[in-house]
């Protein structure tokens, strides 16, 4: 089983949902479970495919794509999202090429320590990300003017926080409904 409640495969999509299966479509010709899930309803998975790209795959993104799916790991790991985590951390390492100094990232990830691979204004993009995923109602001001301190730009801190936003998003609608990665070709990037 890779979901909790049914998903219509790809052989008996039609109409919409077939339409929408073509467009969510990955680089390696599949369409991941976490797209599938969407099946019933396919107005959600035009949603949200729309929001994926916009936030990890629009040309005007300027911050460094592996950061990014630092950032998304980060998040996946703070929500014990196996699913996203599994998928993005791959895109690190495809991204990063340095078997070695992506094991270090993901040990520092998990072990809440990012301080100890991270420094400077990716390390205080990883705080946010992780003040915002676990302590949403706390935030406040100072912890953008710690971004701005970092010399994050107002525009690297909205990428920041979409990434951050999205996965939290992504995060619940895999774990809320038991998605697994069983027959999804992991990582985005070759």
């Amino acid at each position: 089983m890779t979901a909790w409640i049914k998903m219509i495969p790809e052989n008996e999509a039609t109409g919409i949902l077939k339409t929408l299966y073509d467009d969510a479509m990955t680089p390696h010709g599949t369409i991941d479970n976490v797209m599938k899930v969407h099946s019933l309803r396919p107005h959600t998975m035009h949603g949200h495919v729309t929001l994926y790209r916009s936030v990890l795959h629009h040309p005007d993104i300027t911050l460094p794509l592996w950061l990014l799916e630092v950032i998304a790991s980060y998040v996946s790991i703070k929500n014990n999202c196996q699913y996203s985590l599994t998928h993005h951390f791959m895109n690190v390492r495809k991204l990063l090429k340095d078997e070695n100094r992506s094991n270090e990232i993901l040990k520092s990830l998990e072990s809440g320590t990012p301080q100890e691979q991270f420094q400077g204004k990716e390390l205080a993009l990883l705080r946010y990300a992780e003040k915002l995923t676990t302590h949403t109602g706390e935030m406040e001001r100072a912890d953008i003017e710690e971004l701005h301190r970092n010399n994050c730009s107002d525009g690297e801190i909205l990428e920041a926080n979409q990434v951050i936003a999205y996965f939290n998003y992504s995060n619940r609608l895999l774990n809320g409904l038991g998605v697994t990665t069983k027959g999804d070709s992991i990582g985005f990037y070759d």
